[in-house]
């Protein structure tokens, strides 16, 4: 069993940035692939960026582009989302999740993944 637990999230003005953390138990975690969902309010889940075991590769869905960051610390069991120039339209929950092997595309492709944390808000206010 994997426990994934997020912090970070909070209220900030367009334009202004905050850092997502995402803890991870477990002693297996530099294996993970790991991922950043999000959801806003009457919508679907989305995927946002994901990162693979060893950090290698990364990557991001078109509107955050140049604005948010993955990066993951091993030695810390850790994974971030930088996100920088932050709009409106980034208001969600938003949520960490892990996959077992290592990988992303099933985050990126699929939306699936083993291991799901229960979410952060972010509000972006005009």
């Amino acid at each position: 069993q994997v426990q994934l637990v997020e912090s970070g999230g909070g209220l900030v003005q367009a334009g202004g940035s905050l850092r997502l953390s995402c803890a991870a138990s477990g002693r297996a975690f530099s294996s993970y692939g790991m991922g950043w969902f999000r959801q806003a309010p009457g919508k679907d889940r989305e995927f946002v960026a994901a990162i693979t075991w060893s950090g290698g590769f990364t990557v991001y869905i078109d509107s955050v582009k140049g604005r948010f960051t993955i990066s993951r610390d091993n030695a810390k069991n850790t994974v971030y989302l930088q996100m920088n120039s932050l709009k409106p339209e980034d208001t969600a929950v938003y949520y960490c999740a892990a996959d077992l092997r290592g990988a992303v595309g099933a985050m990126r492709g699929q939306g699936r993944a083993d291991y799901w944390g229960q979410g952060t808000q972010v509000t972006v206010s005009s």
